[in-house]
């Protein structure tokens, strides 16, 4: 298939998973015989045009909205702070700079694909310009992202591209159920699991020296450590987490916890680690280029996730397969629940109430004293990822999808 392939973020754009799903899927696609026409958005550090074998990359050059803005945007969008509203402009011109670019080349394209409500209006003008299948990467919502009803503007966006699309590729059941809830038909619907490479988040690889010159350089000695890593936005818990720790201090004095992430929440995570935590809160406010991520993942004891709201949760993932027991939010939209299994000869981790500290101290404190526990709970862990999360799984189970569409087309 020659695939059209819209999304915002692509290697070496980084803004969340997205990124290191297309860092991990999009060679994979190729490497199984189906070309690439990727149009990601253009920053710094990134080039307007680039092949990578079977791959072509191209990122539109935005103009400056701001003359337009009073024209263009809606009267909800109007409202929003200026630098929103810029936001929202530069997208709907990368939109339709992308599908217009294809158009001028697309003769022959099979697909267009595209991910989230940011590309989707490219990926809908591509197919229905060139009469080709449509499928949507739903991996969030808007209702769920904003924990409430979010923007109508982009609710709408992204009710209309599930209309639009012949098939809608989701990352876990309870996202097939929110979709549900939202009105796109449950038939339209593919379940495709996000995985990891277990090759490279192996324990096994890791050096020793690696692990202490880690654990040295933020003053973690041999102490139990308990890891946090993810974007600090409300919906992530990480705030929860740390007024969880003082009561995980009580009944093990010696633990500390590591966060390592970026986000609107940082000031107020600091805030309570410094009145919560006992001066055993280490705070990494950067997102770690993978191999040293891998690194704090080999560096720590037990890894919590106590999220509100996680379509599926990538981070859980690289934990479990680094034979890590995990503790995780199980409230709501949680694709970490269906991750992690917390009881029986398969047990991984725990699932916990996400707005309860306590519910949260109690699972951990398990971990912690019982060392044959972690040791059975990780190794069931890696053992999962392998049998159910990895990307070649994850791949195949796309392509089907995509042919899938194809054929509903006649093609």
């Amino acid at each position: 298939m020659r695939i059209a392939y819209f999304l915002d973020e692509f290697p070496p754009f980084f803004r969340g998973g997205l990124g290191t799903y297309a860092l991990e899927v999009a060679p994979r696609l190729a490497a199984a015989g189906h070309a690439l026409s990727v149009y990601a958005w253009l920053s710094e550090g990134t080039v307007a045009e680039e092949v990578r074998g079977a791959i072509t990359v191209r990122r539109p050059a935005i103009p400056d909205p701001r003359p337009l803005l009073p024209i263009l945007l809606p009267q909800e969008v109007a409202g929003w702070p200026p630098d929103s509203q810029r936001f929202f402009a530069e997208y709907q011109f990368y939109t339709i700079l992308s599908a217009g670019d294809l158009l001028e080349r697309g003769a022959g394209h099979d697909l267009a694909v595209a991910h989230d409500w940011l590309a989707a209006p490219a990926g809908m003008l591509a197919a229905a310009s060139l009469g080709i299948p449509f499928v949507l990467h739903v991996h969030s919502t808007e209702a769920g992202r904003s924990v409430g009803e979010g923007s109508p503007t982009i609710r709408a966006l992204e009710a209309r591209a599930a209309e639009r699309a012949d098939i809608v590729v989701t990352v876990s059941r309870a996202m097939q159920d929110e979709l549900v809830s939202l009105g796109v038909p449950p038939e339209k619907i593919r379940v495709v699991y996000n995985g990891v490479d277990p090759v490279k988040y192996d324990p096994g690889r890791v050096l020793k020296a690696d692990v202490r010159a880690f654990r040295e350089r933020l003053g973690l000695g041999d102490d139990p450590v308990i890891l946090f890593v993810g974007r600090l936005t409300r919906v992530k818990g990480a705030d929860t987490l740390v007024r969880a720790f003082q009561y995980v201090l009580q009944d093990v004095p010696d633990a500390r916890l590591v966060v390592i992430g970026v986000g609107e929440t940082e000031d107020e995570v600091r805030h309570l680690a410094e009145m919560k935590g006992g001066g055993r809160v280490h705070l990494l406010f950067s997102v770690l280029p993978e191999e040293e991520r891998i690194i704090a993942y080999a560096a720590a004891d037990l890894c919590v996730f106590p999220s509100t709201y996680e379509p599926f949760g990538i981070v859980c993932t690289e934990a479990m397969a680094m034979a890590k027991p995990v503790v995780v939010g199980a409230q709501g939209t949680s694709g970490m629940r269906e991750q992690v299994v917390p009881s029986g000869p398969g047990i991984c981790g725990f699932h916990i109430d996400p707005y309860d500290p306590r519910d949260i101290a109690t699972y951990i404190t398990m971990i912690l004293r019982d060392a044959t526990l972690r040791e059975t709970m990780g190794r069931n862990g890696r053992a999962r990822v392998l049998a159910m999360f990895t990307w070649e799984g994850a791949v195949e189970a796309t392509l089907a999808a995509y042919e899938e569409a194809c054929k509903r087309r006649g093609g």
